[in-house]
């Protein structure tokens, strides 16, 4: 049975967007209006007949407010079943009336607990009343709409004037949903403040919350569904970026964007990534973005094509200009001036990305994955070596360039897919091997993209003479050494850790190179 026209609606609401627009609205239909608070007062300057819960329910507001809405006057109204007789007299027995409509937002708890650490505020902004009045509203939507987010009052306007003055039974639907959904990711934002008060790294029961901002045209592949959720965290990067000019960003976009920008954030120099499905094809610092843009490039300029870009600079126009020299996909960046805006406008499809500022590579953080039955939560990859840390353990010991270029290596080590090679030198890398089941044929792919990247730059031997190496686990044998040692390495970082350590070193030894270890391992799957 279609639900009757609203006769009765309840307002409060913490946000006060579009509220007078739609209580007008309201009015014009001769639905009652019953408020709260401050949300009352807004109404009422409005000059809007409104009637006070606590004139509502006989009973008046106490404990700092704490206790207004939670009254069988209040919740009877919205939970007593439409045409249930027995409910009907229960009502009618105890001067219940029915409440047909409530639009309720939540006390800014997430905006709280992001501007402050006093314990007692963010308290304070656990809302009780609301979650209480929505989750009572949704469950009984077959007699009552519940609105919970001010961005639904148009559509609720709309239809009700389709419906003479009701709301019809699939928007009560859609709006229950909706409503439970943002109980949900309250919920979960307050559990999770709470977890990390009491430094409770994995609880009991671990939740998660986030907000649709997009649904994409497909996932990885065309059969496959997807959509972007942001959440509460205040970090830089390609969810929460304004994107310029470009096509719609599609989900391997969004992911290799990702992991471009992750990268470029690593670094206090000038620095620029080119990525290409989630792993770097070129990475390099430079007196401004300019040269790091152009030594990434050198590396595999043939699969820089349709790459993704990350700097960590504001673009200028310059650099702007040299990339548009070739198919990018993306580009993303802290900020881009007028000049490199206007170039990057003459190729539409490019998408351009503005984060406004940087990630902090060094905060916790953590990373979430799906596995059948569950997750695999785990805190981010925010470990870093500096100079001090690296062991030296052979007899030759770098020089201080090589020792800058092995730290930069470890770091873009971190983010290339496992077993990972990198080879840098003159701080960009001159040939990346990812994503091998062996740490020998990483080894030797980056080789071979070494040589095939000096041949398009007319050079007669590779990249990778007279540059260092790093790899993000330990050789569990000489033999993957041998191989950065034939490809012209001359200095080696890795974690170490392995039984056959003492072997590794000597086959360093033998073949003069210098070696440091860094007892931090960096997979990535």
């Amino acid at each position: 049975m279609p639900a009757p026209a609203v006769r009765r609606a309840l307002f409060s609401v913490s946000d006060k967007t579009g509220l007078i627009e739609f209580a007008t609205f309201l009015h014009g239909l001769g639905v009652e209006l019953i408020s709260t608070g401050g949300t009352a007062a807004a109404i009422r300057n409005a000059k809007l007949p409104v009637k006070e819960v606590a004139d509502f329910t006989g009973f008046p507001e106490m404990l700092d407010g704490r206790v207004k809405t939670l009254h069988p006057k209040v919740h009877g109204g919205l939970l007593g079943i439409r045409g249930n007789a027995e409910h009907e007299a229960a009502m009618k027995q105890h001067g219940i009336a029915p409440i047909d409509l409530v639009v309720v937002n939540l006390y800014p708890f997430e905006k709280t607990v992001a501007t402050t650490t006093d314990f007692d505020t963010c308290i304070e902004n656990i809302d009780i009343g609301g979650p209480a009045l929505i989750r009572g509203a949704a469950k009984n939507h077959a007699g009552v709409a519940v609105v919970v987010d001010a961005g639904d009052y148009p559509s609720v306007m709309e239809d009700m004037k389709a419906n003479k003055g009701a709301v019809s039974d699939d928007l009560r639907r859609v709006l229950a949903a909706r409503a439970y959904a943002r109980t949900s990711a309250y919920d979960a934002a307050i559990s999770t403040w709470f977890a990390g008060v009491l430094k409770d790294e994995y609880p009991r029961r671990l939740t998660f919350g986030g907000s649709l901002k997009q649904t994409l045209r497909y996932g990885e592949n065309p059969h496959q569904t997807a959509a972007l959720y942001v959440t509460d965290e205040k970090r830089p990067g390609v969810a929460t970026a304004q994107q310029i000019q470009g096509k719609e960003l599609s989900y391997n976009n969004i992911n290799d964007t990702d992991a471009a920008f992750e990268l470029v954030a690593e670094f206090s120099e000038p620095a620029c990534a080119i990525i290409k499905h989630a792993n770097p094809c070129g990475v390099a610092l430079g007196k401004d973005c300019l040269e790091a843009y152009s030594k990434a490039l050198m590396c595999d300029p043939v699969s820089a094509f349709g790459g993704i870009i990350a700097l960590n600079r504001k673009i200028d126009g310059p650099t702007a200009a040299k990339i548009t020299e070739l198919f990018t996909e993306v580009v993303i960046a802290p900020e881009a001036s007028e000049d490199a805006i206007s170039i990057f406008a003459k190729k539409k499809n490019l998408r351009l990305l503005i984060t406004g500022g940087m990630p902090d590579v060094h905060a916790a953080g953590r990373t979430v994955r799906n596995v059948a039955g569950g997750y695999l939560v785990q805190g981010r990859d925010n470990g870093h070596i500096a100079a001090k840390d690296l062991k030296v353990v052979t007899q030759k010991k770098p020089t201080d360039q090589q020792t800058k270029d092995l730290l930069f290596a470890f770091t873009v080590c971190k983010h290339v897919k496992s077993n990972a090679i990198v080879y840098v030198k003159n701080g960009a890398t001159v040939g990346i091997g990812a994503g091998q089941m062996s740490r020998i044929d990483s080894a030797r792919i980056a080789h071979i993209k070494s040589k095939e990247a000096a041949a398009a730059a007319g050079l007669k031997e590779a990249l990778t003479v007279g540059s260092v190496v790093a790899s993000d686990a330990f050789f569990p044998f000489p033999d993957g050494l041998l191989v950065t040692a034939e490809a012209g390495a001359v200095a080696v970082i890795q974690p170490g850790g392995s039984i056959k350590d003492e072997d590794v070193i000597k086959a360093a030894d033998d073949k003069g190179l210098a070696m440091v270890l860094t007892g931090m391992r960096h997979f990535r799957h």
